[in-house]
């Protein structure tokens, strides 16, 4: 079999999308294999070929070091034209990667996020991590992007079959798209296993980022569904009731570049609460240093309003590090 597998969010570590395939791309083959279904990037003999398409060219990688890291998939380079933003991404979902897919003569496409192309030359998997631009008045968006959403429910409805992370996602895909029985599954995140640190690298990390003695830590993104700004209130509020102000607030994360709505800044917002003295922001955190940071903090602070599964969380408890959550 030959399966072709849309890498639009290849390398990208710092969105859900990102981190899921780049996980997948590393263990799928290895899966494949104890299930005797063995994979490879040549597809010889009996082994299943797994072809990674990626938009060409692109500024965020060069082909050669991707084929390095997925030594199992195949990578192809599919010519895109240079179109603005959304209309690019459009262009890549809808009409290249199901050409190329064609063009390869795929047994299955897999599109790992929510964006199964109209055109559907071969059957298509799709997975839908999670339907927040249905479900969340906040992500509705303009009518460019609530006809984006019509557009890729349909088209999920249209999929052979979809996967989805977590039964709370499954409720919810069930409930709004209204998938047959048979073609919606509930494949969890897995976890990395998290490198053994000796202490003076955690020193080091520590160093790094300039991390106080005792802390609490958020680490994410900053649109409206993190909640970030009740996480800056709550910790307003432990030290107006006494809590200890030794501990700290570390906010860690590619920051907005816009403070918006949308996205609000939490510098301001500290500064709002009277907090700068307390609140320290760490900017965006290198993937391999993600563990440690974990296991040094006092609690991991995740006060979501929706996810599909949160797989901080998990990474969180997994550094053996308490979790401060909600029930979303």
């Amino acid at each position: 079999m030959h399966i072709a597998i849309n890498g639009w969010f290849a390398k990208q570590l710092t969105t859900g999308s990102g981190h899921y395939l780049e996980q997948l791309l590393r263990h799928l083959p290895a899966v494949m294999g104890e299930a005797g279904m063995p994979a490879s990037a040549g597809g010889s003999g009996q082994a299943h070929k797994l072809s990674l398409l990626l938009p060409f060219p692109h500024r965020a990688y060069r082909l050669t070091a991707i084929h390095t890291t997925y030594p199992a998939v195949e990578v192809i380079g599919v010519r895109l034209p240079p179109l603005p933003g959304q209309l690019r991404k459009l262009c890549w979902e809808q009409i290249a990667v199901p050409l190329a897919a064609r063009r390869l003569d795929a047994d299955l496409l897999w599109v790992p996020y929510w964006a199964a192309p109209l055109w559907q030359p071969c059957p298509v998997i799709v997975t839908v991590h999670d339907i927040i631009h249905r479900i969340l008045p906040a992500y509705h968006g303009g009518i460019l992007q609530r006809l984006y959403t019509q557009l890729v429910s349909y088209t999920a409805q249209r999929a052979a079959a979809m996967i989805t992370v977590s039964h709370a996602a499954g409720r919810d895909i069930t409930a709004t798209l209204a998938p047959a029985d048979d073609r919606l599954h509930i494949v969890h995140n897995g976890l990395t296993t998290n490198p053994a640190y000796a202490a003076d690298d955690v020193a080091a990390i520590r160093r790094k980022y300039q991390l106080p003695k005792r802390f609490f830590l958020y680490l994410g993104g900053f649109d409206r569904r993190k909640n970030v700004p009740t996480t800056l209130a709550a910790y307003k509020r432990y030290l107006d009731k006494g809590g200890d102000p030794a501990v700290q607030l570390v906010i860690a994360g590619e920051l907005p570049t816009v403070d918006c709505t949308f996205s609000p800044d939490p510098r301001r917002i500290a500064a709002e609460l009277m907090l700068t003295d307390h609140v320290h922001f760490c900017g965006y955190v290198e993937e391999e240093e993600k563990a440690a940071l974990y296991a040094l903090a006092t609690a991991y602070i995740f006060p979501g309003l929706y996810e599909g599964f949160g797989l901080m969380v998990l990474e969180a408890m997994q550094a053996g590090t308490p979790v401060i959550t909600s029930a979303r």
